[in-house]
């Protein structure tokens, strides 16, 4: 048997194999269980050898909510919060969180304690937020140790400290909560309130870039770019910040057209810097509008387009971009100043 043979038969035993997982699931589901209407949900939820229809899995999730099953109440409420076959609805979001949380389940409490802390579905209440996200760390849940985290960052109830972020956001990366590596890394980066470590910041990255994590590769990238902990080395720069724009990460695309516009451990290219300038704008970013618009201003790798370039800027402007607004400004006034006066 060829290889190409192996893998067909294993997809066919795979497909084999979720087709009698929906089938028993969709028999005790219409017997009443409540744990496989709930895996009957997921298996619509997520299009598991079925089309995804999130009308039928939030159907499924209600009926195993109504007999009292915490994860189907914590999933439709989910489905509430981002309209998601049913109409958006974030009080109805938040009684199902209450529902689960009632039975102790920490990630009830923790999405409750979001609820409060933006003040969806209910009075905004930092208070009551904390009292929830503390319940659910202390019962394991790394989205909780991650908002407490957010807590102390951004003074949502208490002082700003920092330090006590990072060491919330220190636990929830040991729970494996990635956006805490990158959270962390940025405060001890920037040295905000905490000590500034490159080293630790730079290993924080390091950890999610190694595994693919855009966000942390265009941090590694930033590092080299800037040496900041290490040498200054654009080449691996570059490298880092093309694994993220692989992925079509936008501010990755973005770096990327500024390593060539500026020639940066590569010959300068124009027409490439361009190139990635018009991928990340595709994508609405705002810096990548406004270096655009700075290419066409100056006519670097294009002609000299005046109207372009301000087509550009105002884009960037538009979502507050300070370089396009400033450049905008200073275009609408050369194009006044070139008017007529009339006495």
């Amino acid at each position: 048997m060829s290889k190409i043979e192996e893998l067909l038969k294993q997809q066919q035993e795979i497909t084999a194999a979720i087709q009698a997982e929906y089938a028993r699931s969709k028999a005790e589901a219409e017997k009443g269980e409540a744990q496989a209407q709930y895996e009957l949900a997921v298996i619509h939820y997520k299009g598991q050898g079925v089309p995804q229809n999130f009308a039928e899995a939030s159907r499924c999730f209600k009926l195993a909510a109504a007999q009292g099953n915490a994860l189907a109440q914590i999933a439709l409420g989910g489905m509430y919060e981002q309209a998601q076959g049913v109409a958006k609805d974030a009080v109805e979001a938040v009684r199902l969180y209450q529902l689960a949380a009632a039975q102790g389940h920490a990630v009830g409490h923790c999405r409750l304690g979001l609820m409060y802390e933006s003040g969806q579905g209910v009075k905004q209440d930092y208070q009551e937020a904390i009292r929830h996200f503390k319940w659910a760390a202390q019962h394991g849940d790394a989205h909780a140790h991650y908002a407490m985290g957010n807590v102390y960052e951004n003074h949502h109830g208490v002082e700003q400290d920092n330090a006590e972020a990072v060491r919330w956001f220190k636990l929830a990366a040991g729970l494996g909560h990635e956006d805490a590596h990158i959270r962390m890394g940025l405060l001890l980066e920037q040295g905000h309130g905490v000590r500034q470590d490159y080293a630790e910041a730079m290993r924080c990255f390091m950890v999610l870039a190694a595994k693919g994590h855009a966000q942390a590769q265009i941090q590694v990238g930033t590092m080299y770019d800037q040496g900041f902990g290490v040498k200054q080395d654009y080449l691996q720069a570059k490298r880092w910040f093309s694994l993220a724009a692989a992925q079509n990460d936008p501010v990755a695309q973005t770096k990327m057209g500024l390593i060539y516009a500026n020639g940066k451990g590569v010959p300068q290219n124009y027409a490439e810097g361009i190139r990635w300038y018009k991928l990340a704008a595709a994508q609405d970013n705002a810096a990548a509008m406004s270096n655009l618009g700075f290419m066409f201003e100056h006519g670097l790798g294009v002609e000299i387009d005046e109207a372009q370039a301000l087509q550009y800027f105002n884009k960037a402007a538009r979502k507050g971009d300070p370089n396009a607004i400033k450049n905008r400004d200073i275009i609408e006034a050369r194009i006044a100043a070139r008017q007529p006066h009339t006495p």
